[in-house]
């Protein structure tokens, strides 16, 4: 066993080393060279303040319960609920419509024209109707995440459809099928899937990114993103780099867990997949 560690350490020494440089030149660069907490935090502030954060307690509404946990698990939770609502509802509908769209000649003329004038818009654009539409509310804070989400999945979706090779679709009409409900299940959606798993990653990571701003206009108490701006209008900034760390690290976590999901679930015939 001990053996078996040392060999992993050994076979991540590269990254490791890079690693703790990177902090270690955080370090010597917010001590001796900008000598400010509020400009940058050492990283010594910041493990202090992610103790601090751990150790204080908050309350998680759950059913008709008030679970008492700590506030950064709190925070944590929050943020979930609200991407979650968003990227749900995205892939409720963005891919039906990315499938349809690729499939369908009709149904791409009458979409694609929409999609290519809203889609330029930035999703922070669309708060004030967040806020008219919903209301300060976690759906509010949903939509914003929703409206980033979609049309990466939309996109993707809609590329997968309508890049399969057409002697599949020949191939499939010869062996008897021949709607395009059979058609669609049994040869363009997994001939599409790569592209409809690598836009659902990309809505991910864009919708992640809004979280900040989904929840910065007061959808809630409580929250990654929220906390970031409270915490810099009380000027703790070693505490708004705790929360922009752990959103680094929670976005990389569910990365990382879809990625597993898919190659496990769906893409065990594939060997040496890049996504």
């Amino acid at each position: 066993m001990v053996r078996g560690s040392f060999q992993r350490l050994k076979n991540n020494s590269v990254e490791l080393l890079s690693v703790v440089s990177a902090l270690i030149i955080w370090q010597v660069t917010a001590v001796y060279i900008v000598q400010n907490k509020f400009f940058l935090p050492s990283f010594t502030d910041v493990a202090q303040a992610f103790i601090i954060t751990v150790s204080r307690q908050g309350v998680f509404p759950f059913l008709s319960m008030n679970l008492e946990l700590p506030v950064l698990l709190v925070d944590t939770l929050y943020s979930l609920m609200h991407f979650s609502i968003g990227l749900v509802a995205a892939l409720a509908i963005g891919i039906p419509v990315g499938m349809l769209m690729g499939w369908f000649r009709s149904v791409e003329r009458v979409f694609d024209p929409l999609i290519e004038i809203v889609r330029p818009i930035p999703p922070l654009a669309w708060i004030p109707f967040a806020i008219i539409w919903i209301g300060l509310n976690p759906f509010g804070a949903g939509f914003v995440i929703f409206i980033g989400s979609l049309f990466p999945i939309i996109i993707n979706t809609f590329t997968g459809f309508k890049s399969v090779p057409r002697i599949y679709v020949e191939a499939a009409k010869v062996l008897g099928c021949n709607t395009d409900r059979e058609l669609m299940r049994r040869v363009a959606i997994p001939s599409a899937l790569p592209s409809i798993a690598a836009g659902v990653r990309i809505a991910m990571g864009v919708g992640w990114m809004c979280l900040v701003a989904a929840e910065m206009f007061g959808v809630s108490r409580n929250g990654l993103g929220f906390k970031i701006w409270h915490n810099y209008y009380l000027h703790h900034m070693d505490f708004v780099l705790v929360y922009m760390l752990v959103l680094g690290f929670l976005g990389l976590l569910i990365d990382r867990l879809l990625r597993s999901y898919l190659e496990d679930k769906f893409f065990k015939w594939r060997t040496g997949v890049v996504m």
